[in-house]
């Protein structure tokens, strides 16, 4: 898989939307080249590994996997982004190697 990285400069605009008759936020993203819409679990992920990494004195790297939850609290979805039991080191590893 071919992995893209976008500049503040490549993003022309966010949007944060609830949809008519949902509860749930989306967030649209409007690149150069694309459009995505990313579901708030999805969001909740990212959110959640980048204060992990970012307001830690000493985290460098936080990695969630995507897992089906059985026994979850309700109106949470099935599947949910879990934290991985892989090293900061590892997953670093892996990143510098998709970065260059």
């Amino acid at each position: 898989m071919k992995t893209k990285i976008y500049k503040n400069l490549d993003v022309k605009r966010v949007i944060a939307f609830i949809p008519k008759e949902h509860v749930h936020v989306r967030i649209y993203i409007e690149f150069k080249d694309q459009s995505i819409i990313l579901q708030e679990a999805t969001i909740d992920a990212i959110l959640r590994a980048y204060i992990n990494v970012s307001f830690h004195p000493y985290k460098k790297a936080y990695e969630l996997i995507l897992k089906k939850v059985e026994d979850r609290k309700p109106g949470y979805a099935e599947y949910q982004h879990i934290e991985s039991d892989r090293s900061e080191d590892e997953v670093i590893n892996e990143m510098m190697n998709i970065f260059r």
